[in-house]
């Protein structure tokens, strides 16, 4: 089945397992896999970037069949040269089992750009499947530089974190804004100490007159007045004013003269 025939929907994130078990082992036995949309390419031949385009199905990572070649006539490493750069194992290689049956292997490779030792690594990953020593078909051909005739490589390209919220649409909050937020609450609660200390501040030495004219010591001046009693003054509920707690009678705090025109009031 070719990619244009595929079924709307169609994704394909198969396993570990189901690449070896239904998809190498199939390819390597010249059976036909369950969907036709790996193709065979020798990926040493092309830049990882240059993959994309070969390939009919895919959007963020894509699959080959690829052959694989000695590094060294009579050796068993591969060569992993392409065209503008190599690609390097990184890690351990991971067992593959279907049950308790080990059927192959996984291997991460990363993309370098130059000529070793003095590559600068790249973003594009490389996960290389291939079938255990027993299933892997002998190449009896002298001389032949050929290791495997079939694995199959899985290849993407890494992404970046600064980016995930673009491409992945989720919803990260911005730091920049986060801090602002974060500032102005400290301001506001500083904002609020203060004003909070500022009504709670009681002045313990001012002039007569000063004193009389404040806002919060208006029930003072009525104390002081000439009337002897005051009906418009509740004297069973005195209060400083916004911000100060209410006073009952007997709590009003104690005034005596400091100097001439001055008062000191003791505090509570």
């Amino acid at each position: 089945m070719a990619a244009s025939n595929l079924p709307p929907g169609f994704r394909f994130h198969p396993t570990d397992e189901e690449l070896i078990m239904h998809y190498l082992r199939n390819q390597a036995m010249s059976k036909p896999c369950p969907v036709s949309i790996i193709p065979e390419v020798d990926i040493y031949k092309f830049d990882p970037w240059q993959l994309p385009d070969k390939v009919e199905f895919g959007e963020n990572e894509w699959y080959f069949f690829t052959p694989r070649d000695r590094k060294y006539p009579n050796g068993a490493r591969p060569n992993r040269a392409t065209v503008s750069g190599y690609w390097k194992a990184t890690g351990t290689d991971k067992a593959i089992y279907s049950g308790s049956k080990y059927v192959g292997v996984k291997k991460a490779l990363v993309f370098y750009q130059g000529r070793p030792p003095r590559g600068t690594k790249s973003d594009w990953i490389m996960h290389e499947y291939r079938l255990s020593d027993a299933n892997r078909q002998p190449n009896a051909r002298n001389g032949s530089m050929r290791l495997d005739d079939w694995v199959l490589c899985r290849i993407y390209k890494k992404r970046h974190a600064a980016r995930t919220n673009v491409e992945f649409g989720q919803n990260f909050e911005d730091p920049k804004a986060q801090i602002s937020a974060d500032s102005e609450v400290v301001d506001v609660d500083n904002t609020l100490n203060d004003q909070s200390t500022t009504r709670l501040k009681f002045p313990r030495t001012c002039s007569l007159t000063h004193l009389l004219e404040m806002d919060y010591l208006t029930p003072i001046s009525h104390l002081l007045s000439d009337n002897q009693f005051n009906p418009m003054f509740d004297y069973q509920n005195i209060g400083f004013g916004p911000g100060f707690p209410e006073l009952q009678t007997g709590d009003i705090p104690c005034y005596h003269l400091a100097d001439l025109g001055k008062i000191e009031v003791d505090p509570m």
